[in-house]
């Protein structure tokens, strides 16, 4: 069966074609980098107006690259939530009128769930169960996997996700949009050893909160641009990068322990920071534990991993109909 797939959960519109849920024959984005960048973050009005430009391009190029038609479509798919709903109404009301006007079975997927297959479009897969971390703008969550459909949640965040506190930073330092990407390219020259910013992991939940150390990264800022000396850059984008990466990585290893999991995989945008990746293949490791780690494609939002979702949906009896609406936030977190 070929599946198309469509995403538009924030400003990335992508569109997959999918051969049963796991051969991936083509994976198509559009960028908003360019419409959101001199705004300093993603306007959401514009986000939605772009997905309506580009959804219908984008999916027939998903569609000429794997060499397919409409007619060999047995399967739609498209993310349902959670997101900026604007946005997730252009691709999933797309999806849901493609598949009614084409007579095609069309399922909703969370967006989330996406993130936790996405290891599985891989060829090094782990089996199940294992322990997720999804990580990214808008999420930062600790699940136990059972199967393609079975989610328990774990962990998530209390206040600022880990990729929403590095566009924060990024935007204190003055180093655009994406945030994520500028930040990590400014930390390889800095040392991580250079300020003590804090970790939240002493009381022992596997929760997270990194509102502190946001707040301690701009105090230290304001310290220097007070004192009128040079903000060092390189030093606080490292430092802060380095604590980022400790408390994902050991509140990952304490929840795939207390699960009883021997399995470890990172999911999301801020799963391709090199950093994290590093340090938590290396303490896995440690811990006799075997990580699991998607290519950076697969990290970011992509229609592939919400084609290969819907697809295990799908052979599981779940459909949507016409009526079917889209969700703020997600009833996993």
């Amino acid at each position: 069966m070929l599946i198309l797939a469509i995403e538009s959960s924030c400003d990335d519109t992508a569109a997959a074609v999918l051969e049963d849920g796991s051969r991936v024959l083509a994976s198509v984005i559009s960028s908003q980098h360019s419409v959101h960048e001199k705004y300093g973050g993603v306007v959401p009005e514009l986000a939605s107006r772009c997905h309506i430009e580009a959804v219908w391009p984008v999916a027939e190029e998903a569609l000429r690259q794997a060499g397919a038609t409409l007619d060999e479509i047995g399967l739609i798919a498209a993310t349902q939530g959670p997101g900026l709903v604007g946005c997730l109404l252009v691709g999933f009301t797309f999806a849901k009128s493609l598949a009614l006007v084409r007579n095609i079975p069309c399922v909703g997927v969370d967006h989330l769930a996406g993130h936790l297959l996405a290891i599985l479009l891989e060829e090094n897969k782990p089996a199940f169960p294992y322990t997720a971390l999804v990580a990214s703008g808008g999420t930062s969550s600790l699940f136990a996997v059972s199967s393609p459909t079975e989610f328990r949640l774990l962990g998530r965040t209390r206040d600022d996700a880990a990729g929403e506190a590095f566009d924060k930073v990024a935007k204190m330092l003055n180093l655009g949009c994406p945030g994520g990407p500028a930040v990590s390219q400014r930390a390889e020259q800095g040392r991580a050893d250079a300020f003590a910013f804090p970790r939240a992991l002493a009381d022992g939940s596997v929760d997270f909160s990194f509102s502190g150390l946001k707040t301690a990264v701009m105090n230290q800022v304001n310290r220097f641009q007070q004192a009128n000396q040079p903000v060092p850059v390189e030093d606080i984008c490292a430092s802060f990068e380095q604590a980022v990466a400790d408390v994902l990585t050991e509140k990952t290893i304490i929840a795939a322990k207390r699960a009883g999991h021997r399995q470890v995989v990172l999911g999301g945008g801020v799963a391709a920071n090199q950093r994290l990746r590093r340090q938590m293949a290396a303490r896995c490791a440690e811990e006799d534990l075997t990580c699991f780690l998607p290519s950076s494609a697969f990290c970011t939002d992509n229609a592939a991993m919400i084609g290969l979702a819907g697809w295990h949906l799908f052979q599981a009896g779940q459909r949507v109909g016409p009526d079917a609406d889209a969700f703020s936030r997600s009833p996993l977190n």
